[in-house]
């Protein structure tokens, strides 16, 4: 029996403990993560989501820069744990690093200026949506992965070993890889203090 779009929703779950064993091949993961990028909607369909696709060495490239440039800031009688959070991260198979396009945002910006001030919350939210997707589509592939949110500290680091323009602005990196483990269970809080229901 096929899965339903909500069934994949509910898979989509924060992994830490990742593996570099991954279902299908770089190609085809990397394939999958661009497609589900170009088909996230955008205002006034800017398309202004970027992506930089790292496997293996590269990716423990970019968690070890992250790692030394966190070390100048964590004080070291609590790196530990600091550094052993940087190690699982760099234990999965890859990495996606989450841009927003800030030229498409200023073009949109000039383009409609009676909207100016929302473009960037718009850019924001059109983020959001693919950061989303790229998790449920890889959950929906038996891949594990979590969100993080390393900007602007390893931002400079970024553009200068993967060339990236630097009107990409880093907003989230995931981390992902086989589960390693299983998922804890879940908990919600009260649908009545979150929904409000009215016909």
């Amino acid at each position: 029996m096929s899965k339903t779009f909500i069934d994949h929703v509910k898979t989509r779950r924060t992994q830490y403990a990742l593996g570099k064993t991954l279902p299908k091949s770089e190609e085809e993961i990397s394939l999958l993560i661009q497609d589900v990028i170009k088909h996230v909607p955008s205002s006034f369909n800017s398309q202004s989501s970027r992506a930089v696709i790292l496997f293996g060495k590269q990716s423990d490239k970019f968690w070890h820069l992250t790692k030394e440039i966190l070390r100048k800031i964590v004080p070291a009688d609590s790196f530990a744990s600091t550094e052993a959070k940087m190690d699982s991260f760099a234990a999965g198979a890859g990495t996606v690093l989450f841009f927003e396009d800030q030229d498409v945002v200023k073009s949109l910006q000039e383009q409609f200026p009676l909207y100016a001030d929302a473009f960037p919350a718009f850019s924001e939210q059109s983020g959001g949506m693919a950061q989303f997707a790229v998790w449920t589509a890889l959950a929906e592939h038996g891949i594990g992965a979590s969100l993080q949110h390393y900007a602007p500290l390893v931002d400079e680091a970024v553009q200068k070993e993967w060339h990236v323009p630097k009107s990409w602005k880093l907003r989230a990196q995931m981390p992902f890889g086989s589960n390693e483990q299983p998922f804890p269970e879940k908990s919600f809080m009260n649908d009545n203090d979150r929904f409000k229901v009215y016909s």
